[in-house]
């Protein structure tokens, strides 16, 4: 029988909100030793650490969301040398059985760092990556606001009076946009008059959103390049491909402990499903960060295009019946490997191996 010793210090537990925090503290053997409110800015953050080493030395702190409201008491946390676990929100099953409140969540974010159910160390973004992040949010949403000015551009068009429809209804998508910035509507007295002043207005804010997406594109061009060039240098991996695995990883992706995790992280570890008779089943992993699992799919496509080896594993897989997607579901995999290789300093994987 193998006895586990008892962790010593206090593990806390945080749910984390938009106005306050709600922190729990356990003991090394697991009993609750009380739980608190504490307010979502610097000064709550600092009486939330000072309550919690009222209790003994602090090892290690659960915190939801640290991602989203829990950001700042993480980087404060880290800031004072506290390890900061990452814990997801408790299942249905539990919340069905135990209820469903701030304390009784706090409580539970401490016991799964406590109980080693919450192992991954809380992201990193304060550095490259946290710039990355913030422009990336900022082109997506430029980007698909485009989209939606140039549909809505041809869906004016397509009920425009018919003299104005004929002028514009052939135009590529380019001559469209520069030609209805330039149109010249006069007093909308007319429906002609009223749809030339939309469709003006509607390109002028299609070439805005173009402007500011190449002025992003070259400061995430500049940023990506400096935090991952051997990333960059792989076969298929442009800027946006690279950023999007960058922020998945974080400014610190040794947190990653393998390559395996790394793979889950992105959604394209193949999860068991093995039960009964059936014995060695896997399924598709239909979680992890959806923007990292796009990237991954983006270079096998280019890869299959390009890439001579790609196409030749493609042929042979194909040849022992495996289903196109089911390939491209293990060329996913092989890529977030190499990436992983390169994400990861040497000495980082030396010390792993």
């Amino acid at each position: 029988m193998t006895i586990v010793e008892a962790a010593p210090g206090v593990t806390g537990g945080v749910d984390t909100h938009l106005d306050k925090h709600v922190a729990a503290a356990l003991d090394p053997l697991g009993r609750l030793v009380g739980t608190e409110s504490f307010g979502a800015d610097a000064a709550g953050y600092k009486a939330l650490l000072s309550w919690l080493e009222a209790f003994g030395e602090v090892t290690k702190v659960g915190v939801e969301g640290t991602g989203s409201y829990g950001v700042g008491l993480a980087r404060f946390l880290r800031r004072k040398n506290i390890e900061v676990v990452e814990v997801n929100r408790p299942n249905r099953q539990t919340r069905y059985a135990r209820g469903k409140s701030d304390p009784v969540d706090a409580e539970a974010a401490a016991r799964a760092v406590l109980s080693g159910e919450a192992t991954g160390l809380a992201k990193v973004d304060t550095d490259h990556v946290g710039m990355i992040r913030a422009l990336r949010v900022a082109r997506r949403s430029a980007v698909k606001m485009r989209t939606q000015t140039y549909q809505q551009m041809k869906a004016l068009i397509v009920t425009a009076p018919a003299d104005l429809r004929e002028q514009v209804r052939s135009l590529s998508h380019d001559r469209l946009v520069d030609s209805a910035a330039c149109l010249r509507p006069g007093p909308v007295i007319t429906p002609a008059a009223a749809v030339k002043l939309g469709l003006k207005c509607l390109a002028q804010r299609h070439q805005l959103l173009s402007a500011e997406v190449v002025t992003l594109d070259r400061d995430l061009a500049r940023l990506v390049a400096a935090a991952a060039p051997a990333l960059c240098a792989l076969k298929g991996v442009g800027i946006d491909v690279a950023g999007a695995v960058l922020v998945a990883a974080g400014d610190h992706p040794e947190r990653l402990r393998s390559e395996g995790a790394f793979a889950n992280l992105c959604g394209v570890a193949p999860l068991p499903a093995s039960s009964g008779k059936t014995s060695g089943r896997h399924r598709l992993n239909r979680g992890g960060d959806r923007h990292a699992n796009c990237a991954l799919w983006r270079i096998v496509i280019v890869r299959l295009a390009t890439d001579a080896p790609t196409k030749q594993y493609m042929a042979r897989r194909t040849q022992e019946g495996m289903s196109k997607p089911e390939i491209i579901r293990c060329l996913k995999r092989y890529v977030a490997r190499e990436i992983y290789r390169e994400l990861i300093p040497r000495a980082a994987l030396a010390t792993a191996a």
